[in-house]
């Protein structure tokens, strides 16, 4: 039993470590269900596209975002798979499973239940946090600070499951804003503890091929559900362009060399910027893939209406807009050409969703491909980046 139940590990210096280190199985098992809610809340944006729809999408995907996050960070600074820890994780996939299960009407009838699951998954992050610090001393500050702001959040949540609509997300707001608000504060806490450089990135991109897959499915699921026309098969080899080049501009881009960064110089803000504009980015990848969904199954010969076009261009300008923050900042390969190019195509991009009105489903999605593939192509020019 001393053996199942054994404490977690301070596994935050590559020095310590035999080998490099990678997500582990029970990482990538935790990961599927995220798989499933990102894929629930992409249906849900489907059925509504709209301002409001996407508005309501985006306010569904930061908490869902956010408890991915809390997981990520605690298993990059304490992983240890224990029989412990996979009991653990078990029970917060369950709370991300009743999330994809509430996410439907996550904002009307379901959204005490989705309240409910998301203060299950952060309490069992802030046992996780507690359980850690009484382990590990020289980390018990951080993991304190932090089981506390998480307990707090939690709170909010869990009595908002309890009161009137209006109340209710008022409440959620405020927990939301104490989850965020908790890293941003604790820094005095962090430089000691920074995060494993060689595990957090490949986390980060494991979550965004979990997202950008939805792009993929779209594509399959737009052409298998329509009569053959050219057309109809031309939008959806672009579509999977988008999707395509929105890989390529992130993950030849991406490295571990910020954190490494962060090591040298003590800034944090750099950990910040890399942690929160993701958040952007990842709404706007899910977000592609329902666009490019919506304009495979429009009809040809008709111009795309108004709410699909600035879904599609708005979700990839979003998208660039985030990279574009990123590569200034230097948090993935610092280049301020990339920057101005990233700049360049949210402008294209929103000019087309201002001023396309006329166009059809297969040039509103040529043009952003075109956008994209050209991204691609600068960033060959300049060259790869030094790792």
């Amino acid at each position: 039993m001393t053996v199942w139940f054994q404490p977690p590990r301070l596994r935050v210096s590559e020095e310590n470590e035999a080998e490099p280190r990678h997500a582990t199985w029970l990482e990538l098992f935790y990961d599927l269900v995220f798989v499933v809610a990102v894929s629930q809340l992409a249906h849900n944006l489907s059925k509504d596209v709209s301002i409001a729809g996407f508005f309501s999408f985006s306010a569904l995907f930061v908490p869902l975002w956010w408890t991915w996050i809390g997981t990520t960070f605690y298993a990059n600074r304490f992983d240890s798979d224990t029989f412990g820890q996979r009991l653990l994780v078990g029970v917060q996939m369950l709370a991300v499973a009743a999330l994809a299960v509430n996410v439907h009407h996550g904002l009307g009838s379901t959204s005490s239940g989705f309240a409910l699951s998301y203060a299950v998954a952060r309490i069992v992050l802030v046992l996780e946090y507690l359980w850690a610090g009484w382990h590990i001393p020289v980390a018990r500050g951080l993991t304190t600070y932090y089981a506390k702001g998480f307990a707090i959040a939690a709170f909010f949540w869990l009595i908002s499951a309890f009161v009137p609509i209006p109340i209710r997300f008022v409440l959620w707001g405020i927990g939301l804003a104490v989850d965020f608000a908790t890293p941003l504060t604790a820094q005095r806490f962090q430089r000691n503890l920074l995060p494993h450089a060689e595990h957090l990135p490949e986390r980060f991109g494991l979550f965004t091929i979990i997202v950008l897959g939805e792009a993929i499915i779209a594509v399959v699921n737009g052409v298998a559900e329509m009569e053959w026309q050219w057309m109809s098969a031309v939008s959806a080899v672009c579509g999977f362009l988008i999707a395509f080049s929105l890989w390529w501009i992130y993950f030849e881009n991406v490295s571990g060399s910020a954190l490494e960064t962060i090591k040298d110089s003590g800034k944090l803000a750099s950990l910040q910027v890399w942690l929160y504009v993701h958040l952007p980015l990842v709404i706007g990848l899910a977000a592609t893939g329902v666009a490019v969904e919506h304009v495979i199954a429009s009809e040809p010969s008709l111009a795309l209406s108004t709410p699909e076009r600035w879904l599609l261009c708005g979700s990839v300008a979003l998208c660039c807009f985030a990279l574009s923050i990123l590569h200034r900042t230097g948090v993935i390969f610092y280049c301020k050409a990339r920057t101005k190019h990233r700049l360049g195509a949210v402008a294209i991009l929103l000019a087309v969703a201002i001023a396309g009105n006329n166009l059809l489903p297969l040039s509103a999605i040529a043009i952003v491909a075109i956008v994209c593939i050209a991204q691609v192509i600068l960033d060959l020019y300049q060259g790869r980046p030094q790792v």
